[in-house]
């Protein structure tokens, strides 16, 4: 038997927009030193300066990606002084975070092959 949408009545479809808005956070989020900015803002507030010790960058590099992700909101910036500290923006960027590094550990460790590995809830369930 094939499958068919109208057999889900559930079945709901994003809007253009919703759609549209994730997609540009996935990309947003499609740089290795963009992943590793927003885990060390994840763990709390920082400067420029010292994410680009932590990320192994250059301070115009992570500045350049910090306004990317400013425009994306995925991140917030607080001024004092002369400084901006830095944050990730709510607790939906710690959640598509970690799912998304959750998933590249499981992919990297060949557990994605095993049919009796299934993820819930932020935990993994093996059958």
């Amino acid at each position: 038997m094939a499958f068919m949408h109208q057999d889900l009545p559930d079945l709901t479809i994003p809007s253009e927009e919703q759609a549209h808005l994730a997609a540009e956070s996935f990309r947003m989020l499609a740089d290795p030193t963009r992943i590793k900015i927003l885990w060390a803002l994840l763990q709390g507030e920082s400067s420029v300066s010292c994410l680009a010790e932590l990320v192994g960058a250059t301070p115009t590099a992570v500045s350049q990606h910090l306004a990317k992700l400013r425009l994306a909101q995925l991140v917030r910036g607080r001024r004092e002084g002369n400084f901006i500290y830095y944050s990730a923006a709510d607790e939906h960027v710690h959640a598509l975070l970690a799912e998304a590094l959750s998933h590249a550990e499981h992919t990297e460790g060949g557990v994605g092959d095993d049919p009796g590995h299934r993820h819930e809830r932020g935990r993994t369930v093996t059958a």
